[in-house]
């Protein structure tokens, strides 16, 4: 019996092969070449246990590949992992091989592995997020603004309706009227792209039973309901209610701001930026 641990990196790999009494049968650092990759493994995918590959930023292109090339994967969720402080060495070796050391007993703390066209879907509503909060920052820098400049703040769906004609007859200095217009200029961007992308998530979950019964419950709407689905993933991958109950996709659901919009029927819950 063979394993393998991939301490993966941004432009390189080290990939250790050992036995199952922890000898090391081949270690090579690569490039991030999934063909070198596959290469180095293939002499003992017939005997080999798993392979572990750490869940960094970029480890979608190496576990796909592993996986169509006909290996067990394992991806190794690096923050549950606690680091032995007792080994005599560091390094990247080190740690490849306490990936597969974890594997071989049994208690490596794993992440699930979603197919890449689910990972699409949960990744455009991460994108979706991603440009809500750069558009929050450009609102609030119009509300300190306007603070600033006339003592009270404007609220954040009034800066959404600023025009630059508006903004014109706002009586302000001509350079505090045009570090509005471009704040103005980049919220009109971001709203329109964010209104795609929810168009887009609609399209996806709309029609899925989960989906409907998400948008029953009081207080949750259209925009949590995906959140919720699509970083769940398959429900089934949850042992019991508690371990689902500590993900973040649940611990979203209920927070102070959700809890005060119970029972209010508001379609577009966690959507006020």
């Amino acid at each position: 019996m063979k394993y393998s641990g991939i301490d993966l990196h941004s432009n390189n790999s080290v990939v250790t092969v050992t036995d199952e009494k922890d000898r090391v049968v081949a270690e090579k650092r690569l490039p991030n070449d999934l063909t070198k990759i596959v290469g180095l493994l293939l002499p003992w995918r017939e005997e080999m246990a798993g392979v572990v590959v750490e869940s960094t930023f970029n480890w979608y292109w190496l576990v796909d590949g592993l996986q169509a090339a006909g290996f067990k994967v394992h991806l190794a969720n690096t923050t549950a992992i606690k680091k032995y402080e007792g080994f005599k060495h560091s390094g990247d070796e080190t740690d490849a091989r306490y990936l597969f050391h974890l594997l071989r007993l049994g208690i490596l703390p794993t992440g699930t592995i979603l197919p890449p066209e689910q990972r699409a879907v949960r990744d455009l509503a991460r994108k979706r997020m991603q440009l809500v909060r750069s558009r929050t920052a450009h609102i609030l820098a119009v509300e300190n603004i306007t603070a600033r400049q006339q003592g009270a703040r404007i609220s954040s769906n009034q800066v959404k309706q600023l025009t630059v004609d508006a903004v014109d007859r706002m009586p302000l200095p001509e350079d505090v009227a045009l570090a509005i217009k471009t704040n103005v200029a980049v919220i009109a961007t971001l709203s329109a792209q964010i209104d795609r992308l929810e168009k887009r998530l609609q399209e996806k979950v709309g029609a899925r039973t989960e989906y409907g019964l998400l948008t029953s419950v009081p207080g949750i709407g259209q925009v949590l309901a995906t959140t919720i689905l699509l970083e769940t993933g398959p429900i089934d991958r949850f042992a019991a209610a508690g371990n689902f109950a500590s993900t973040p996709a649940a611990s979203t659901a209920c927070t102070p701001a959700t809890a005060r919009n119970k029972g209010k029927g508001t379609p577009r819950t966690a959507t006020s930026t």
